[in-house]
């Protein structure tokens, strides 16, 4: 009787199974950060075989991070390795008795007598390593200076003018007095800057043509004042005035009394525009660069060379 009770427990209530193995616990976003085992002999610890990682990025070769600097003339014939720099320079030859070197805005020039071979301009080059490479990269910073300074000609722009910034005011009806645009102190209503007479649907090269013609005309305003104030001090007389749109030359004179003048002169403070006045009349006292001609520049200007050197480092905007 009691076997037949227990088959009948058996049948509605089952044997319990073997428990099974305990689940591996769930690791929470908390806990997913595992412990390496410690480094070896100095190594890096490595991670445990069950540690998934992403595939590793290729790496980036090393020249291609450290890659040289370049100064490349667009006329270069040749280049040379100079330290850790690539100059490709352009080279002339030339009747002269030694090798020229001369770094400008498109970077290294250089004359050599005919009978230097190419071998020997390399290694003269190098010699002058240091000084080449000390003048392309001021070069360079100058470029990069008058590139971030280049005038966006729009309604509002803003370019240097004796020293000081001056904006450019688009004036359709013409509200000022004068040819082509005037200095407008400005009012409640009327914006001061350099009033143009253009409509505001007027192109940028509308506004840079118009803008450089009245730079122009009071340039030549300007010089010719300054010419007249230091002529008398220098002991000299200039006959004709002539302006010059000149890139890397600021003036020039002749003994026949003529004079030109850059008009971008104009983006300059005063003092710096009365030196080149000044240098420009001396030579019509000493047509050279000797001691004796900047003796003269300084009975007129005694702070020339403060003002040549602020002419030289910092460049006119880029139009």
């Amino acid at each position: 009787m009691q076997r037949l009770v227990q088959l009948a427990l058996d049948f509605f209530d089952p044997p319990v199974a073997p428990a099974a193995p305990a689940a591996a616990p769930v690791v929470k976003a908390a806990d997913s950060k595992q412990k390496l085992p410690p480094a070896l002999d100095g190594q890096a610890p490595v991670a445990p075989k069950s540690v998934v990682s992403r595939p590793a990025v290729p790496a980036v070769p090393l020249p291609s991070l450290l890659s040289p600097a370049e100064f490349r003339h667009p006329q270069a014939s040749r280049e040379v390795l100079l330290g850790d720099a690539v100059v490709a320079y352009a080279l002339q030859r030339a009747r002269r008795r030694s090798i020229g070197f001369t770094v400008g805005a498109d970077g290294l020039s250089v004359r050599a007598p005919s009978w230097v071979t190419l071998s020997g301009v390399d290694s003269a080059l190098r010699e002058k390593s240091e000084w080449i490479l000390r003048k392309l990269s001021e070069a360079r910073e100058r470029h990069q200076r008058m590139e971030g300074g280049r005038i966006v000609w729009a309604d509002g722009a803003v370019l240097p003018y004796l020293g000081e910034p001056l904006t450019v005011v688009l004036d359709p009806s013409h509200g000022f007095a004068g040819k082509g645009g005037a200095l407008v102190a400005g009012t409640d209503v009327v914006p001061p800057g350099l009033h143009i007479g253009l409509p505001h649907s007027a192109s940028p090269a509308q506004i840079r043509d118009a803008v450089q013609a009245w730079l122009m005309r009071d340039a030549r305003r300007h010089f010719t004042a300054r010419l007249d104030h230091f002529a008398p001090l220098l002991g000299v007389r200039w006959a004709s005035l002539r302006l010059s749109s000149a890139n890397t030359r600021w003036g020039s004179a002749k003994a026949d009394g003529s004079i030109r003048l850059n008009w971008r002169l104009l983006h300059y403070r005063p003092a710096i525009i009365d030196y080149v006045v000044a240098h420009e009349l001396a030579h019509l006292r000493v047509m050279d660069h000797s001691p004796r001609f900047w003796d003269t520049v300084a009975t007129v200007v005694p702070d020339y060379a403060q003002l040549r050197s602020r002419l030289r480092d910092e460049p006119a905007p880029l139009w």
